[in-house]
């Protein structure tokens, strides 16, 4: 059974930083992209970064690049977002997705990945 489970997610103040993690058990006999994509109040969702989990040269959108790291530690299944220097822009539910329907294209698009966790919330107070 596919299980994607995030936690990490807090309430900051803007500079500071947090670790997001999602336990992804749908990679434990296979590979495939697993990713970050956020959604705030009123706003479609929006790829954050995504690594492939065999090779892990990251794929990192707009909003992550400079200040987010994206990690995928294959012994454990988890994939790990260190977010830096937040932003209150930054604020939205956090969701781990996996299990991608496509095998080119842009990695970052939400709508190509079939497995949701529940969502992790980050909120950024200025």
């Amino acid at each position: 059974q596919v299980q994607l489970v995030e936690s990490g997610g807090a309430s900051v103040q803007a500079g500071g930083s947090l670790i997001l993690s999602c336990a992804a058990t749908v990679y434990t006999y296979s590979t495939g992209y697993i990713a970050w994509i956020r959604q705030a109040p009123g706003k479609n969702r929006g790829g954050v970064a995504a690594i492939y989990t065999s090779f892990g040269s990251p794929y990192e959108g707009d909003s992550a690049k400079g200040r987010f790291t994206l990690s995928y530690d294959n012994d454990k299944n988890t994939l790990n977002l260190q977010m830096n220097r937040l932003k209150p822009e930054d604020t939205a539910m956090y969701y781990c997705a996996a299990d991608r329907s496509r095998d080119d294209g842009p990695v970052l698009v939400a709508e190509d990945y079939r497995s949701w966790g529940q969502g992790t919330q980050v909120t950024v107070s200025a």
